[in-house]
């Protein structure tokens, strides 16, 4: 279960002013998967999906993490990316 403050984040995350760039958001998506799922234990995309593969990645190397330091690395990041983007 994540906390309001979790929750807050992500939302001004979806809300900023500039686009941050594809390593910001796919860092930001491994972590809110991570504190919000836990381990990826789904298949690997096909060789073609280049998208969903990277989104896999970026989920798959948080694998250990615990969902309540995955959600303190998303509130770090994302006031850093509104920081830096609004």
């Amino acid at each position: 279960m994540v906390s309001e403050e979790f929750t807050q984040k992500a939302a001004a995350v979806q809300s900023l002013t500039q686009r941050p760039n594809d390593d910001e958001l796919l860092q930001l998506y491994g972590l809110y998967k991570q504190a919000t799922v836990g381990d990826n234990t789904t298949d690997k995309p096909g060789l073609f999906d280049f998208k969903g593969k990277y989104k896999w990645e970026a989920w798959d190397k948080l694998k250990g993490t615990s969902q309540e330091d995955a959600e303190k690395q998303y509130i770090a990041l994302a006031d850093e990316l509104i920081a830096k983007y609004n």
